[in-house]
């Protein structure tokens, strides 16, 4: 999304006080949109949000991870998401409103005291269940429309989207997958929810009616999505033998 005011940057000192400022009306939209207990506000986000089954939670609970072991090894410790679920929780099976990116005025070297003209932000959905990404959108762009001054304008640039996919806890092809990696690994599978951008996926449950068993293989300290990002080489080698072992078990 992006922001727009002045016709052009204007210096603070001639103009400070009086002119809107796009990072502020931008930023006091991106703050709107969680309340104080990690809540995202848009009207109907959470239409189509079903509750964990208490069975998958207990499952997740005896695994021990806590918040510090968790968020630990980033140099954090205090979940930030919804109060009162744990952060397998959050993570696993609750939907997100995250921004990817900001940027604004005059970001170099040294001062340069302006009001920008414009403010931009990149702000992804993280869906489950049966939210509709396309109702999401449209409330999304309500919200921030209705938080923008009548002399100034924002501009949209969606990217695309898809809603979420899930298997049922009881389906039979979930469970010959789990017996199979249970096999090749050290550790019983456990099922587990993740955000990936993989809008094929939803479009062949949607319209071929088609079920997607995904299956990955990484390591904690992988540093997804972050420099040095890594892959071991026994997730490569490992990861072959699962797979050999779930195709084994589907076709009988």
């Amino acid at each position: 999304i992006t922001v727009k005011a002045a016709d052009r940057d204007l210096h603070s000192g001639l103009y400070g006080g009086a002119a809107a400022n796009p990072i502020r009306i931008l930023a006091r939209i991106l703050a709107d949109i969680h309340d104080k207990d990690g809540r995202v506000t848009i009207p109907g986000f959470y239409d189509g949000v079903e509750e964990t089954p208490s069975q998958i939670l207990k499952s997740w609970e005896a695994l021990g991870e806590t918040a510090e072991t968790f968020l630990g090894p980033v140099g954090l410790s205090i979940p930030s998401g919804e109060h009162g679920r744990s952060v397998l929780e959050l993570t696993w099976a609750r939907p997100s409103a995250e921004f990817n990116g900001i940027i604004g005025g005059y970001t170099g070297k040294g001062f340069k005291t302006v009001i920008a003209a414009e403010a931009s932000a990149k702000v992804s959905f993280r869906l489950v269940h049966k939210q509709n990404p396309e109702k999401i959108r449209a409330a999304f762009q309500a919200f921030v429309r209705e938080r923008i001054p009548a002399d100034c304008s924002v501009d949209f640039h969606p990217h695309g989207g898809s809603p979420a996919i899930q298997l049922s806890y009881d389906s039979p092809f979930l469970a010959k997958a789990k017996d199979a990696l249970s096999d090749e690994w050290p550790k019983p599978a456990v099922t587990t929810g993740s955000g990936g951008s993989i809008p094929v996926v939803g479009d062949f449950q949607t319209y071929l009616g088609i079920e997607s068993l995904l299956v990955g293989f990484g390591l904690d300290d992988d540093r997804i999505h972050s420099p040095n990002e890594k892959y071991e080489m026994s997730s490569f080698h490992k990861g072959q033998r699962s797979w050999a072992r779930i195709l084994d078990a589907l076709t009988r």
